[in-house]
């Protein structure tokens, strides 16, 4: 093999691996359809179940979920459980499409303080990335991730406003430990359709990546009070390039 050949395979291995840390670091769920979630558990005995897809584009590939289910419980008042099960795709620049189970998330979401005329509803949300995804075809981590954010909402009549912060450790070689911060912004226009935005910020998830801000724009239809449709689109505003050039997230939802 001659050097040229060896040496495009390396980078080509190397561009693969850091977009598989990377997209998979991403995947962290947060509040449909955004990545800032709510401190909002689902109430008592009640559930939510979403079949949805999401994906994000970078200069070196497309990959995401194609579909990936989530189910979240309400188990106790004010506690949350909650499950994301994922068929993952990634596609790397100059690489062949890989599909098969991506890594499974596990969390619970406790808020611990209720929201009152003056002040904030507060929620804890940790969750558990199990990697269960093949990393050697771009379809998971590679290591266990544990995901701490604290979220914040507040509502004023048709509006409501949430959001807050989270520390991910990501255990897989070549990744860094990193920050998420985010808000969220949303204005009922009727009782069919409510209509967000959010922006975020995230310090740098794998290393010589950097880190990265960004933007999504989404909206919740409710056919009834059963079934729902979500969706949002957006992009990076800094380092989009490396790590966010396109985003975008689509779900049913079914809520009893």
């Amino acid at each position: 093999m001659s050097r040229h050949i060896l040496s495009w395979s390396v980078g080509v291995v190397t561009s693969v691996i850091a977009f598989a840390l990377l997209v998979a670091s991403d995947a962290v769920h947060a509040g449909p359809p955004f990545q800032t979630d709510d401190p909002e558990p689902v109430e008592l005995h009640h559930y939510e179940f979403y079949v949805a897809s999401q994906q994000t584009v970078t200069r070196d590939g497309r990959a995401g979920t194609l579909p990936h289910l989530e189910f979240n419980y309400g188990a106790l008042p004010n506690l949350q459980l909650h499950i994301v099960a994922p068929y993952a795709f990634s596609h790397p620049a100059g690489a062949p499409v890989q599909r098969g189970y991506g890594d499974t998330e596990l969390g619970a979401k406790y808020r611990f303080v209720e929201e009152g005329d003056g002040t904030p509803q507060v929620g804890f949300f940790p969750l558990y990335i199990a990697p269960t995804g093949d990393d050697g075809r771009g379809l998971g981590n590679g290591a266990s991730q544990f995901y701490l954010p604290v979220w914040l909402q507040k509502s004023w009549g048709k509006w409501t406003s949430y959001g807050g912060a989270g520390y991910l450790i990501n255990r897989a070689a070549g990744a860094r430990n990193s920050w998420f911060v985010g808000w969220e912004v949303q204005r009922e226009l009727s009782e069919m359709f409510t209509l967000g935005a959010e922006v975020f910020h995230r310090s740098e998830q794998v290393s010589g990546a950097g880190s990265s801000d960004g933007f999504n724009v989404g909206a919740i239809v409710n056919f009834d009070d059963h079934n729902h449709l979500l969706f949002s689109a957006g992009k990076g505003l800094r380092n989009a390039a490396a790590t966010n050039k396109a985003s975008t997230y689509i779900a049913y939802q079914v809520t009893y």
